[in-house]
């Protein structure tokens, strides 16, 4: 646990992604750019910056970029082109960490660090991955069975969607059927705003994300990666 705590987001990010989710139009951005380069981008970089050494303490293998294009920060501009809801911003401030041998872009385990009013947390695990890297998750299962168990013991709540019906190729009577539908596997902690505005929240950033290394590590051995 690190003795040079310092406070990285005040109560001024949540202020100001609020003020945003009630003018989200390109207007009031504009004249509002300035707060957010100062209260929600640069104490972003600066809080991955600062994780790139200490994320060692989850795994050597977490990548924390604080490039402020292409890195660990997402863009707070939204994709529009395909979407109903034309709101140009993301109304969160959103980070990823992931697997150094995986890359950015490929299905492997990580964390995402979400922050929104009243809505922030880490998660871990696997989402969305594609079906070659969900079936060796699932065959892991079957394969591991006691490993699997541990996972669940640790009590942490694996969240995602599912199949209605067993996989195919998969024992429908299977005692961890309701894993082997999944198809995503995925598990969070939230924080509160306090905890998040409080000098202590690199700690407890970090302290949740161990929290977690029991799905992502199964899931980086599952696909033939080191955790």
């Amino acid at each position: 646990m690190s003795n040079d705590r310092k406070v990285y987001f005040t109560p001024d990010l949540f202020r100001f992604l609020g003020q945003l989710a009630k003018n989200n139009n390109r207007e009031w951005f504009s004249k509002n750019k300035q707060r957010y380069e100062k209260t929600v981008r640069d104490p972003s970089l600066q809080f991955i910056k600062d994780m790139r050494k200490r994320l060692s303490e989850v795994s050597p293998y977490l990548v924390a970029d604080p490039k402020p294009f292409g890195g660990s920060l997402f863009r707070i501009y939204r994709d529009i082109r395909f979407s109903k809801d034309k709101s140009p911003y993301k109304t969160n401030v959103a980070m990823d960490f992931w697997h150094r041998k995986g890359g950015k872009k490929v299905h492997t385990p990580g964390l995402y660090l979400h922050l929104a009013p009243g809505k922030s947390f880490v998660g871990g695990g696997i989402w969305h991955p594609d079906p070659p890297t969900l079936n060796k998750v699932r065959l892991a299962i079957v394969k591991k069975p006691d490993t699997w168990k541990s996972v669940l013991d640790s009590k942490l709540e694996i969240e995602g969607d599912s199949l209605k019906r067993p996989p195919k190729g998969f024992d429908p009577n299977h005692h961890f059927i309701a894993d082997l539908k999944r198809k995503d596997f995925i598990a969070g902690k939230s924080f509160k705003d306090s905890q998040v505005t409080s000098s202590r929240f690199a700690d407890d950033f970090l302290e949740v994300s161990k929290s977690l290394n029991p799905l992502n590590e199964f899931i980086a051995n599952a696909i033939g990666l080191p955790w």
